[in-house]
This record gives C-alpha cells, sequence and structure tokens, in this order.
C-alpha cells in the first residue's frame, strides 16, 4: 500500500500539492503547509464541504482540520491544508508518511538534511 492525501474519505486526491515545512528550533514543534492548485476536490462534481485533510497511509492516517480555499474571481482554485506537529514522535510520523507518499507518486523527496550530503557528494 502507497500513501494517498484525501480530502473525502476513501477519495484519493490526484493532484499532488506543493509542500513547505516550518520546524522550531529544536525541531520539536513544526508545521507543514500544504498548497493543491485546481484540486479535484473543489471540481464542481465533488462530494460536498470539505472538513479536513487526511493523509492515509499502512500505519493509519493523520488529520488536520486547518483547510481553506484560495479564491480568484470568485471561485476556488486551490485548497491550502497545515499540518501540525507537536513532538519529535508526530514529526517522525509525518515523515514517514512524507516519504511513502513522495515514493508512490514517484516524487523526488528530500528532507534538507540528505540535500546538503548529496550537495557536497556532487562537488
Amino acid at each position: 500500500m502507497g500513501a494517498a492525501i484525501q480530502f473525502f474519505r476513501g477519495v484519493d486526491e490526484p493532484v499532488v500539492p506543493d509542500i513547505r515545512m516550518t520546524r522550531s528550533r529544536d525541531g520539536r514543534t513544526g508545521q507543514a503547509m500544504f498548497v493543491f492548485e485546481e484540486p479535484q476536490a473543489l471540481a464542481p462534481e465533488a462530494m460536498g464541504d470539505i472538513t479536513g485533510m487526511f493523509l492515509v497511509d499502512e500505519e493509519g492516517e493523520l488529520v488536520t482540520r486547518e483547510v481553506k480555499a484560495r479564491f480568484v474571481n470568485g471561485k476556488a482554485s486551490a485548497l491550502e491544508a497545515t499540518f501540525t506537529w507537536k513532538s519529535t514522535a508526530d514529526f517522525e510520523r509525518f515523515m514517514r508518511f512524507a516519504q511513502r507518499y513522495a515514493d508512490s507518486h514517484d516524487l523526488g523527496f528530500s528532507d534538507g538534511q540528505d540535500a546538503d550530503a548529496a550537495d557536497a557528494a556532487a562537488e
């Protein structure tokens, strides 16, 4: 089983989001901001009200209720969601999801630390 993002339980969102992460200096708390441009969840035939974003993988699901639509000319064009963690264990769980999501969607994924090592190796 791969990993999926859902706005309606049981319905995978096919649009891959842009994800930005911020962390506190000690690394224990932080958040990931997801931006979905023209997501399927906003299509006219979508199921109704979006109550949250569900990050689903073999370990279960992570849930955030912090989801808002971005409007352009009165029409919802993007969804922005924020997932917040408050402990190192929660962060590690989120990163396992992120890695599985990247793997199951053929995305390159770097957590920043690996990127520095790769840059050093490339020089």
